[in-house]
């Protein structure tokens, strides 16, 4: 459950995420302004469910019901919480995996991460995000789940509208995350795998797709 009091308290874990995601976004800076330098077209993510900047449908929102209704979407309409069909074209040169990522940048969550993604693959289908998918490696989310978890903002909590965004990251190598029985990898593992393929040169280039969502009825 993603309760206020829950939120409080998770401040120092996420506060920690949130340092990671921008360590990780400077060390892949340059080397993906050196690849859009060297290549014609743009490394792009896009999805057939939603447009760039849009509004996530409610198929990709968490659906947690209280009395029969959902708590989150704001028409109490119940969310599929399923992770949606993403595509990317254009992939670096000497791509040899992909990382996907689904970050809240508002409250510095991670819903979703995968990693070590063939070099063929140049999309995910809806419904991804699932444990055992084939696609990917899963790391657990800040949630404690190993698949993915839809956005699903505290009502009434300022700053009501979050944004989301959906990272693919193109690396010259798997990514080895280390996971000692009873702990598997996580987005903190995640994130300081990628941080040292950026600092070593491994990524390639990345690609955005921004989102957003609220529960707070307007």
């Amino acid at each position: 459950m993603y309760t206020n009091k829950a939120l409080m308290s998770a401040w120092p874990v996420l506060g920690t995420i949130a340092c990671a995601s921008a360590c990780l976004a400077l060390a892949l800076s340059s080397a993906a302004q050196a690849d859009d330098d060297r290549r014609p077209e743009r490394f792009t993510l896009t999805s057939n469910e939603f447009k760039d900047g849009a509004a996530l449908p409610i198929g990709a929102i968490y659906n947690y019901t209280v009395a029969g209704t959902n708590a989150y979407p704001i028409n109490g309409a119940v969310g599929d919480d399923m992770s949606p069909e993403l595509t990317w074209t254009n992939a670096p040169r000497h791509t040899h995996s992909f990382v996907v990522t689904l970050f809240d940048t508002t409250a510095g969550v991670t819903h979703w991460g995968m990693c070590n993604i063939p070099p063929e693959t140049t999309s995910l289908p809806e419904d991804a995000g699932i444990p055992d998918s084939g696609y990917g490696l899963q790391v657990v989310n800040v949630f404690s789940d190993q698949n993915y978890d839809g956005p699903c903002p505290p009502p009434n909590f300022p700053p009501n509208n979050h944004r989301y965004l959906f990272t693919v990251y193109a690396l010259s190598q798997d990514l080895d995350l280390y996971s000692p029985p009873n702990f598997p990898a996580s987005a903190l593992t995640l994130y300081r795998a990628s941080v040292k393929a950026g600092r070593e040169g491994h990524i390639l280039g990345s690609a955005v797709l921004a989102s957003y969502y609220s529960t707070t009825p307007q």
